[in-house]
């Protein structure tokens, strides 16, 4: 009899990056919208990126399926089922109102529908969730900030801002204004960094952000002093292993750089991204780099431990959590 998927927390998970074919084709019928695809397989079939760009592309037009407080709650709850089955405890979702808003989504729909499912999650599936209002930061610093103001009667239900999006050309200083409020109102703020933007957008997160997390984060060990300031901040990396085959930042699992992120004592977890797209949820991708780059239990373990320390938890909770992974 095969082990239950180890207890973890996933900590970088886009809750419309969860979007499966057969809800998105259910969605679509329920509201009245037609997708470019004749069937679920041609949708799947699309799922075939050769870089960041080509991905959003295709994730921005399935989000026209998304309309109704129902839908977001019937999103974030299918997710849900899918990561109480993968060994999640915890889950800290980010979504994107700006991707809602500009197609006439209003920010209070979008919020409501899915702190429901959140809501329901720890009685219906064991999981304690947070939710991350993320910034597109290909728009404007001026929309993050409309953006964050039209939440604020929300900020209650939020706990902790992000930024996604199109990295390259887009440094996290741009949303300087945007994060020094999140700040002021109480917010954590994580930010991706370093995924196929370069270290220098990291140490803009950390220091013009204020980070307490870097998304992403694998072209950190292009620079020594970056690694050096992580290692001795320990400032947690939400690694996407499959994330990174399926959207080319490295070629294959084998050459991911998670064993020496580890050895150079780095705080890394392991996460799923957008696992309707990128081929995996949380356990998919525990289990593919155990596979791929030979991971022991224990590795493992020090994982699993790692994302319960990285997550926005408080003490008592942590501890609980922990003790799971000490006992698997």
């Amino acid at each position: 009899m095969s082990l239950p998927p180890i207890p973890k927390a996933e900590l970088h998970l886009h809750i419309e990056g969860t979007l499966e074919p057969e809800l998105a084709f259910a969605l679509a019928a329920r509201n009245g919208v037609e997708l470019p695809y004749a069937t679920q397989d041609e949708l799947r079939a699309a799922y075939s990126f050769s870089d960041l760009q080509s991905f959003l592309d295709l994730y921005y037009a399935l989000m026209t399926v998304l309309r109704t407080e129902d839908d977001f709650a019937d999103l974030a709850d299918a997710y849900l089922a899918r990561a109480q089955a993968q060994g999640v405890r915890h889950a800290e979702i980010f979504f994107d109102p700006q991707a809602h808003t500009a197609r006439g989504v209003e920010i209070d729909t979008v919020i409501e529908g899915l702190t429901r499912a959140l809501d329901a999650a720890p009685a219906k599936y064991g999981i304690s969730t947070r939710l991350i209002m993320c910034f597109l930061r290909d728009e404007s610093a001026e929309s993050a900030l409309a953006t964050f103001e039209a939440a604020r009667p929300q900020l209650h239900r939020i706990a902790a801002v992000g930024l996604d999006s199109a990295e390259v050309g887009n440094p996290p200083s741009k949303f300087r204004e945007v994060y020094a409020l999140a700040r002021e109102a109480g917010l954590k703020c994580v930010a991706h960094a370093g995924e196929e933007g370069p270290p220098a957008y990291v140490w803009e997160a950390l220091d013009i952000l204020g980070v307490d997390r870097i998304d992403h984060g694998v072209r950190a060990m292009e620079d020594d002093a970056l690694v050096a300031r992580l290692v001795a901040d320990q400032v947690p990396l939400t690694l996407c292993p499959l994330s990174n085959v399926r959207l080319r930042v490295i070629d294959e699992l084998a050459d991911h750089p998670l064993p020496a992120m580890l050895d150079a004592g780095l705080l890394v977890t392991v996460n799923s991204d957008d696992p309707a797209y990128f081929g995996g949820y949380a356990d998919d991708n525990f289990t593919a780099v155990r596979d791929a780059l030979g991971l022991d239990l224990e590795t493992l373990r020090t994982l699993a431990r790692n994302s319960f320390l990285a997550a926005f938890l408080d003490d008592e909770t942590r501890a609980l959590y922990l003790k799971e992974v000490d006992v698997y």
